[in-house]
């Protein structure tokens, strides 16, 4: 319930409560997300700011993605590599050449590597395993993420065993009618929320986040997302753009929008101080300086992609994703250039999630 003194606040008010509390109630965030101006939402980027340089300072840590397998057995609606998209030319990197990536990734100076991949039957647990392994032996520096979707907790145990230190796995929405809206009815809003849960009370490093302007999202489903991430207190937290995808029954629905992206992004910065949160490919696609404008607004994660030149194309979550040029990781020093000019730095570093400080949270 909100407090008798969060009801009688403005949302500019609100937005200082955030950045001194790290927490408000539902009904705020409604508020905050329905009225406020462009003032505001230029306040909520300023604080976010202070936030992020409190912990990170003008540091921004990068991670060497590798989109492993685009083979996947789920249809979800607003995804192109959906099962039964049948333009997809489909393809699966071997354990030669994600290593191959890694080799390439370390000698750029990335100090993290991301596998991702749709839900592929062929990538059984012990073929994950196989390749973790050889990646913790060769790079025990070196963070290793996962991104492969919803698992048994078995399954997350064993990866956790072999050396995977986080895993992502965005819940999407935390409104479970917009869940089945967005989702075939064989996927379930319960099992995502349960996948969550286990990655957590096992050990990972844990990422949730969701599409901005997805369809059927509300002011109200948006609260949720936000209020659910204050409860939840992942470590990171991936949101980008929606993007409709032309073979999707989504595809004539409008993009998520660059301002509303960045707002929100101000706002999980101050709802947790020492989130890691990326500027995505999404929000590089929607508009050339959009990763910048997502570092400016309290972003501090960018993940180049590391994959083979030859299979970028083939990943094509949504239409128009930007697969060459500086989104690479050959091209860091680019990067470099671009980050310098808004006044910050790309580490060399696994870039993990800095300690709480006590008073952060009362």
């Amino acid at each position: 319930m909100p407090t008798h003194k969060e009801t009688e606040k403005g949302v500019s008010e609100l937005l200082q409560l955030l950045f001194k509390k790290h927490h408000l109630s539902l009904s705020s965030y409604e508020k905050i997300l329905r009225e406020r101006t462009k003032e505001e939402e230029e306040l909520a980027r300023s604080l976010a700011r202070e936030c992020t340089e409190k912990y990170y300072g003008r540091g921004v840590y990068t991670r060497g993605l590798i989109e492993f397998t685009n083979f996947c057995k789920n249809n979800c609606h607003y995804c192109g590599i959906q099962r039964d998209n049948g333009e997809v030319e489909r393809y699966r990197l071997s354990k030669e050449e994600i290593l191959s990536c890694c080799e390439e990734g370390y000698r750029l100076g990335f100090r993290t590597f991301v596998m991702q991949g749709g839900e592929d039957p062929y990538f059984t647990d012990e073929r994950i395993v196989d390749i973790v392994s050889a990646i913790r032996k060769a790079y025990p520096d070196c963070a290793i993420t996962l991104s492969i979707g919803e698992k048994s907790g078995e399954s997350y145990e064993k990866y956790f065993k072999a050396g995977v230190n986080r895993y992502l796995l965005r819940h999407e929405t935390a409104d479970e009618a917009h869940y089945q809206y967005l989702h075939p009815k064989e996927l379930s809003w319960k099992k995502r929320m349960r996948c969550l849960k286990e990655l957590k009370e096992i050990g990972f490093q844990v990422g949730c986040g969701f599409m901005v302007g997805s369809p059927g999202q509300t002011v109200k489903t948006l609260a949720k997302d936000l209020y659910f991430i204050q409860e939840f207190q992942p470590d990171m937290c991936g949101i980008g753009p929606f993007i409709p995808q032309h073979a999707t029954k989504f595809a004539k629905e409008k993009a998520g929008s660059l301002g509303e992206t960045l707002f929100l992004l101000a706002l999980l910065r101050l709802i947790k101080p020492n989130l890691l949160l990326p500027a995505t490919t999404a929000l590089g696609t929607i508009d050339e300086h959009g990763r910048e404008l997502g570092i400016l607004s309290g972003a501090n994660v960018l993940m180049p992609n590391l994959s083979p030149k030859e299979v970028r194309k083939k990943y094509l979550l949504y239409d128009n994703k930007i697969c060459t040029g500086d989104e690479s990781a050959q091209c860091r020093a680019d990067l470099e250039k671009k980050m310098k000019a808004i006044g910050a730095e790309l580490l060399v570093d696994r870039g993990d999630a800095k300690k709480e400080k006590e008073s952060e949270r009362e």
